[in-house]
């Protein structure tokens, strides 16, 4: 089967529910190609292994687009964008120099210390989750385990009162929807401008009166003389609130989808559980909760599996698809969750590499065995083909996993 990349939207909902034999073919026929994505109207797209590991280290791309000066006639920045502005100063956006600086200022706050500190508390979490659903012979995996589980450590992490966890679930939804679509930004903005000054009025208020929190790190943090400003601290903020529970809900219920339709790998990390940083390693690549990688922009003319990009012109790694090459991973289709040297890209790599990643595994290595031993018999009530994939660039994830005990 061909592809005509002037069709493919790899941000649509019926994009995610299949995107293994498109990204297939492009490893085999066509590496790279242009495809329509929402506010930046065309990008490249990267299907290998060892070219989306090139883009993700290669200095000659750039994440922030005021450094990669665009073709004649588009604008240097949308619209939606500008509007959105200070979001764009945190490191996510940002190259070096300021990029080191602000990770830096990130990693003296969100500590590995810190993060291991946490395994007690998410391990409790996880037990009165499970006990909620025990008795049910039906629920929402989602909704009832997989989002709440990660909303509840990165709350309790950054210091966001409980009542306040619903809006910036809302919030986060809200910034996600960006890119879905033209329509689904501009419907976005109240509810993104109200997450923003939501989240200001939380900086404010540990700055008057710091806690023992993430935002009062955040506030105090310092590396070389270098404090975060008001607009690098809302970016940190919501960058760790939004990353820090999208990435791992996905993880739990795409890697739930995953061991369910191979329940022999599932019976055997019950039988094994010392499998279980393997098994988290393998589900990560074989069942991504990061899609793609974000945006970058190329800061002068560069060739990238043999096809020349424009200065100015955007490009976007595959890293679905970059998990699956039978050049990097041997027989990349089967789940194997004792595969070793597993080289996967889903928390990226080089400068960029996920500041999160330790916080994601860590509660995978908890929250997946945890469901596996309670709910033995667990079976997804929607077939494969008709899940409830959510739109939008970067992430891939469910709305919803209704299963069965």
């Amino acid at each position: 089967m061909s592809y005509d990349f002037s069709s493919v939207r790899i941000h649509e909902r019926r994009f995610k529910q299949d995107p293994d034999g498109f990204y297939a073919w492009m490893r085999a026929e066509a590496p790279i190609g242009k495809v329509r994505l929402p506010l930046v109207k065309e990008a490249w797209i990267v299907a290998r292994h060892a070219d989306v590991a090139g883009l993700l280290k290669d200095p000659r791309l750039a994440k922030d687009r005021a450094n990669a000066p665009p073709p004649p006639g588009l604008p240097a920045r949308p619209p939606l964008q500008r509007l959105f502005a200070p979001l764009m100063n945190g490191m996510l956006d940002k190259d070096d120099p300021d990029h080191t600086r602000l990770r830096r200022l990130a990693q003296a706050a969100f500590t590995p210390k810190r993060v291991a500190l946490l395994t007690d508390q998410i391990a409790a979490i996880s037990e009165e989750l499970i006990h909620r659903l025990k008795g049910r012979t039906q629920f929402d995996l989602i909704a009832d385990y997989a989002l709440p589980l990660p909303v509840i450590v990165i709350s309790r992490l950054l210091g966001v009162p409980a009542a306040d966890q619903s809006r910036f679930i809302r919030g986060s939804k809200a910034l996600i929807s960006v890119a879905q679509s033209p329509l689904a930004a501009v419907v976005g903005v109240p509810r993104i401008l109200g997450f923003m000054r939501f989240i200001r009025g939380l900086i404010a208020a540990r700055r008057a009166a710091p806690r023992d929190d993430l935002i009062s790190a955040l506030v105090e943090a310092q590396a070389d003389g270098a404090v975060l400003n008001d607009d690098e601290l809302l970016s940190m903020v919501i960058l760790l609130l939004t990353a820090g529970h999208e990435t791992t809900t996905n993880l739990i219920g795409n890697g739930m989808v995953a061991l369910m339709a191979h329940p022999a790998e599932a019976d055997r990390l019950r039988a094994e559980p010392g499998l279980i940083d393997s098994a988290v390693e393998e589900l990560l690549r074989f069942a991504p909760p990061v899609e793609t990688s974000t945006l970058r922009y190329a800061r002068e003319d560069l060739t990238i599996a043999g096809t020349t990009i424009r200065r100015g012109e955007a490009v976007v790694g595959l890293i679905g698809s970059a998990n699956r090459d039978a050049a990097q991973f041997a027989d990349p289709d089967r789940l194997d969750l004792t595969r070793a040297a597993n080289r996967h890209l889903t928390f990226g790599m080089g400068g960029h590499y996920c500041l999160g990643a330790p916080l994601a595994r860590l509660e995978g290595r908890i929250a997946l065995p945890a469901l596996l031993t309670a709910f033995p018999t667990l079976r997804s009530l929607t077939p494969t083909a008709d899940l409830a994939w959510r739109p939008g660039l970067i992430l891939r994830g469910l709305e919803r996993l209704p299963v069965q005990v």
